[in-house]
């Protein structure tokens, strides 16, 4: 299934090669021909939180290239006052298990590092002058989910 055909978030897995000159890590199955444009997070804590970030019109995908996160997500029913009931989806996603997770657009999502000084890096299918037009809905941190729960 391509991240085009699902409204719902996608692990796309991917793998390691190991060979003398070192090791290759890849996720082929994520195409990035949508992207339009891309960051990286650093956390150098487990206690920071980001979230919770949503978009109506633009998706994301998530790739930890080191250390390990905690990503959340939830199917925003309401923008302007969402239900506090709404089922979060939670992922664990490791550098060393090289994985991509898409969150489509209708979600928001939060993140939190299981591990010091971990990275994160996070693609979106929309310009940041689109962003810019109104398309980022925040809510509190602690709306959905118990970050400290997470361990």
């Amino acid at each position: 299934m391509s991240i085009e055909e699902t409204n719902k978030p996608l692990l796309i897995k991917g793998n390691n090669h190991i060979d003398k000159r070192g090791k290759l890590s890849f996720v082929n199955n994520f195409s990035m021909e949508k992207i339009k444009r891309f960051y990286t997070i650093a956390h150098p804590s487990t206690e920071i939180v980001r979230a919770w970030q949503g978009h109506k019109y633009q998706s994301r995908s998530f790739h930890v290239i080191s250390g390990c996160f905690w990503i959340a997500c939830v199917r925003i029913d309401n923008w302007e006052k969402p239900s506090q009931q709404l089922e979060v989806e939670i992922y664990q996603l490791k550098s060393d298990e090289p994985s991509v997770l898409h969150i489509p657009r209708g979600y928001a999502n939060g993140v939190k590092a299981k591990a010091k000084e971990s990275i994160l890096i996070s693609f979106s299918d929309n310009s940041y002058e689109n962003l810019q037009a109104g398309d980022e809905y925040r809510y509190d941190s602690e709306m959905w989910l118990n970050w400290n729960d997470l361990n």
